[in-house]
Order: C-alpha cells, then sequence, then structure tokens
C-alpha cells in the first residue's frame, strides 16, 4: 500500500535529481552485548542469509546463538574499534563521502551520494527516506561489494525494492549486481598488493574470500566461480606463477560445509610444511571490519605463527583510498550513463522549473 507521508513523492516544477545509495553489510552501533545482540538479531534472521525453515531457525537463533554469541562478538568488536567508532563504518563513510565529492565536482549537486547499512545503521529506510525528500527521480544502488552473493548482494535489492514499493512515484532504478570484473578494481586490488611487497618483502599469496555454505553454491549462487576468477585475475596481473599464490575461504560458522578450502586450515597446514611465509588479502571486503582485523590479523596470525609460521603480512582493503574512490566513481558513471544529472543536459523538469521561475519573476516586476 502507498505510503502518505507529510511531504508528496513528487513537487511539481522541481528539477529531476539522481541518487546513488553505496550500501555495504553493517556493524553495531557500539561493541556491547546488547548493541551486538541486537544487530546479529537482525543480521542472521535475514532468509538470503539463512535458509532455514523460519520457525526452526527462530527457536536456534533465540534459544541458542542469540544467547551466546553477542558476549563473544562483543568481544571481538571491543579488540578493533577505534575512537571513531567500527572501522567498517568509519571507512565506509569516508569512501561514501569522497565518492560524493568526486560525483558532485563532476555535475554538482543535481547527484546525492547516501550511505546506508543493510543491517543497522543508517538503515537503507532512513538513507531512501533523504533521497525521497530531496527529490532523487532515478536512482543508482551500488552494493559495496566486489563479487555477486545471493547472500549479500541480493538481500540489499530486495530491501529497496521493498521500500520503494510503499512510495507513490517510483524512482527510475539501476543496480550494481558486481564489479569483480571492472579493470580497475583488478589493478587496484593488485597495486595494493606490490606496493605492499615492494615495502614487507614478496611472499605466499593467500586470497581469502568470505565463505558461504556449499549448499547455497549447490542451489546455483554464483559468489565461488566470482571469487575464483578475481583471484586469477589479480595473480595474472602479478604475473604470479600457480606455485606463488592460493584461495581460502573465512568466517565459516556452525555445523554444515561451507565452501573449500578454509583459510584458517590452510594456514595450520602452511604453518608445519610451508609455504611459512604468508601475504594474506581480502578483496571481497571493501573496507576493513571485523572478519579481517580480528579474524585475519589476529586469530589466525596468532595461531600461523605460533604453530611454526615464519612471518604473516595483511594487504588491507581499498577502504576510502584513491584507487577506490575512482572505482567506484567509475562504476557509478558507468551504470548511470544516459541519465541526465550525469550527462549534463537539460531535462524538462528542470527546463519547466526555470520557466515557471521567470514567469514568476516577470509577474512580481
Amino acid at each position: 500500500m502507498t505510503r502518505y507521508l507529510g511531504s508528496p513523492d513528487f513537487a511539481h516544477g522541481r528539477p529531476s535529481k539522481a541518487g546513488v545509495l553505496l550500501v555495504n553489510l553493517g556493524t553495531p552501533d557500539d561493541p556491547t552485548p546488547a548493541a551486538v545482540r541486537r544487530y546479529l538479531a537482525e543480521f542472521l534472521w535475514d532468509p538470503r542469509v539463512i535458509e532455514m525453515p523460519r520457525a526452526l531457525w527462530w527457536l536456534i537463533l533465540h534459544g541458542v546463538i542469540l544467547r551466546v554469541r553477542p558476549k563473544r562478538s562483543a568481544h571481538a568488536y571491543g579488540k578493533i574499534w577505534t575512537d571513531q567508532g567500527s572501522p567498517l563504518m568509519v571507512e565506509s563513510r569516508r569512501l561514501a563521502t569522497a565518492v560524493g565529492e568526486r560525483i558532485r565536482a563532476s555535475h554538482g549537486d543535481r547527484v546525492q551520494v547516501e550511505l546506508a547499512m543493510t543491517y543497522g545503521n543508517p538503515s537503507i529506510h532512513d538513507a531512501l527516506e533523504r533521497m525521497r525528500s530531496a527529490g532523487v527521480q532515478r536512482l543508482l544502488v551500488m552494493p559495496m561489494y566486489p563479487q555477486y552473493s545471493a547472500t549479500t548482494t541480493a538481500s540489499i535489492f530486495e530491501r529497496v525494492t521493498a521500500e520503494l514499493s510503499r512510495w507513490r512515484w517510483i524512482p527510475e532504478l539501476r543496480m550494481v549486481n558486481q564489479y569483480w570484473e571492472q579493470d580497475a578494481y583488478i589493478d587496484a586490488i593488485a597495486a595494493s598488493i606490490a606496493t605492499h611487497w615492494q615495502a614487507h618483502g614478496r611472499k605466499h599469496l593467500l586470497f581469502s574470500f568470505h565463505s558461504i555454505p556449499k549448499r547455497y553454491f549447490m542451489a546455483g549462487d554464483p559468489y565461488h566461480c566470482f571469487c575464483q576468477a578475481t583471484a586469477r585475475r589479480v595473480a595474472a596481473r602479478l604475473d604470479l606463477a600457480d606455485g606463488d599464490w592460493s584461495l581460502g575461504f573465512q568466517s565459516r560458522f556452525g555445523r554444515e560445509e561451507w565452501m573449500k578450502p578454509y583459510v584458517d586450515v590452510l594456514l595450520h597446514d602452511y604453518s608445519h610444511t610451508g609455504p611459512k611465509q604468508v601475504t594474506l588479502v581480502c578483496p571481497g571486503f571493501a573496507a576493513d571490519c571485523l572478519e579481517t582485523l580480528e579474524e585475519i590479523c589476529m586469530q589466525n596470525r596468532d595461531m600461523f605463527l605460533s604453530h611454526g609460521g615464519e612471518a604473516f603480512d595483511y594487504v588491507p582493503c581499498l577502504n576510502a583510498s584513491e584507487a577506490q574512490v575512482d572505482l567506484y566513481a567509475g562504476v557509478v558513471a558507468s551504470h548511470a550513463h544516459g541519465w541526465p544529472e550525469f550527462s549534463g543536459r537539460d531535462d524538462p523538469a528542470a527546463r519547466e522549473a526555470s520557466r515557471h521561475r521567470a514567469l514568476e519573476m516577470g509577474a512580481q516586476a
């Protein structure tokens, strides 16, 4: 049903405006068990994330997981929390701000860039409401995930379209499925690794991607293939031989089988049999977060070194680097091609508004 709010979705005579919505996963508001519990309750209840009969999953989630995991996760968040807040939020905001400044420098204030989180704050609902109030008539949604997965990208699409379905005037909508195929993305990842090696020395390169349950892959989720293709392209850009690099998946939970090989198992094996000097990179994350800073740089690093590994380096995510700002601005420009707000062309709404202002000024004179 259409919502009737304080201001209409369309204001006659207002110049057209385009919106760019950047969406990342989300983070608790603070590193406390209560905040983590609220965040996990929303995140883990998403049927795109956990594909299980709802009644059974509700009992497991509320009867077991949300009674145990929030305290443990809050402790992990506390180890990486900064004075500015969650690293994922800090870096995502910096990136969105820089992308917005880049776009406004080229196209003016007819393009509005907003950041949202799939779970937690700032919510997709609130970001879209700000765009609705500003008169956005064309909307580009860009998930901050290089590789498509039904567990991440598709969840964003569902939440955005659910919100828009309640608008009276639905904006023209375009969505970015993924951007791992972009040369700018491959170049940026490869350059970050090469720069790191210049400073810290070249080691065996281990790509780590967030895992998904194997049954999701068997049901048709293409994410695993996209991760493999990403690693191969980056390795080729760095001119690496097959034995110079490997790939694994991290962040599994529960008892079912997830995509393999598991990064922690790989590192355990490497610590005993080699390679004993490793550089690890996480190309599937746009911004550093709990999974990269605590799971990889603390848990896995400590395990690897304590079991016989000799050196462990981590290449930070692209975060708000100039390379990633260039990448995002380029992806946005490509997908918004033809929209008047991005092409500089006049549009009927803006022309009509200008005509009305001229008539009003003439009447006043």
